[in-house]
């Protein structure tokens, strides 16, 4: 394997598992230099929302030795100076199944530390232990008007705003899709998502919105950087007065991540809008 994923940790690389507890394994991934190259300033951005990642591979032992399970959901703040790179979460994950905690409280506080320190913000960990499943409310599709049966040609398949068309007709809509599919920017492996755009502001083309999502599958970008990149490209193509992306991807070792962005105000409880779809 080539050099392609220096930089990104052990992501794309054949890799040794655990063991034991290793926190080291968690591997931070700087938010900046994505953000500057959508030509955003970090100290003020025009957006706010948080990342959730689900994790339904949790084990690790009680007292007696004895194998628990559980799911976890993971939230924190978009502006966090670090999002964590997926394999190594994973990994992080792997490496507490022969570790010992004396109760799910231990095991939630001691995820939340470490998650903590490698993003350099605050977290909120659930874990969920197999007698206590956390029922996520599970939807078809996302809410909204879905453009993937509108009939049109699309022959972009690198992201391109400019396919984005408005009217002058002023509309609160949602719309939303189950096409987005982008690359790992390391592996080069799909990603599949979808991904639902509520605002207020001049009509947007379902057309041209359904062209403007294909034109990502070819695209490289971690989830969250898809995400913003939907935001950024609608407000400046479209200048609506109000604008809410909301991406929610399949999962992959177990994980799947789900980034919010809205120019605000930004929900009391993220957890209420953690739902799953179908497709999940």
């Amino acid at each position: 394997m080539n050099n392609q994923n220096e930089g990104y940790g052990e992501l794309g690389q054949s890799t040794l598992y655990d063991s034991e507890y290793n926190p080291k394994r968690l591997f931070p991934i700087a938010r900046a230099p994505k953000w500057q190259a959508l030509g955003l300033d970090p100290k003020a951005l025009p957006f706010v929302g948080f990342d959730t990642w689900n994790h339904y591979e949790v084990s690790w032992l009680n007292p007696n030795g004895k194998p628990c399970v559980a799911t976890a959901s993971m939230t924190y703040d978009c502006s966090s100076p670090n999002l964590i790179e997926s394999k190594s979460l994973k990994l992080y994950f792997n490496s507490l199944n022969q570790a010992v905690f004396a109760s799910v409280a231990a095991l939630e506080a001691r995820i939340t530390e470490d998650l903590a320190a490698c993003l350099a913000s605050q977290v909120v960990v659930k874990i969920f232990p197999s007698q206590g499943w956390r029922v996520l409310e599970i939807q078809p599709r996302f809410d909204g008007t879905c453009v993937d049966d509108l009939d049109v040609a699309c022959s972009v398949y690198e992201v391109d705003p400019e396919l984005l068309q408005v009217s002058d007709e002023i509309i609160e809509e949602r719309l939303c899709s189950d096409l987005l599919r982008s690359n790992c920017p390391v592996t080069n492996q799909p990603d599949w998502g979808s991904v639902q755009v509520s605002y207020r502001g001049p009509r947007i083309s379902p057309e041209s919105f359904l062209k403007y999502i294909v034109s990502f599958r070819n695209h490289q970008g971690f989830h969250e950087q898809c995400i913003e990149q939907i935001f950024v490209d609608i407000m400046a193509q479209c200048r609506p007065e109000h604008l809410t992306v909301y991406g929610r991807y399949t999962r992959r070792g177990g994980l799947d991540i789900n980034p919010y962005r809205t120019s605000g105000p930004l929900v009391p409880n993220a957890m209420d809008l953690n739902i799953n779809l179908m497709r999940q």
